[in-house]
């Protein structure tokens, strides 16, 4: 499952691990990326959508309809 939120876009991070010695290796900084499920009324039926944490707060705030209308705009498929 690539690690990428569908509603605010949210992709990994690239840094480094820091060691004792100060030795650098290199390390990823994922997003807090969950599945969840919605039911969509307009629709009329349940959307799976690959989410971070901020995905899902933002759901809260706006409502399912308004943010799935602008994924319809943006052409991703459901």
């Amino acid at each position: 499952m690539a690690a990428v939120c569908q509603v605010t876009g949210a992709v990994p991070g690239f840094g480094h691990n820091i060691s004792h010695s100060h030795r650098r290796t290199n390390r990823r900084f994922d997003p807090n990326i969950q599945k969840k499920k919605y039911f969509v009324p307009s629709m009329k039926r349940t959307i799976t959508l690959t989410l971070s944490a901020k995905g899902i707060k933002v759901i809260d705030a706006r409502g399912i309809e308004s943010v799935v209308a602008e994924l319809r705009a943006e052409g991703v498929k459901f």
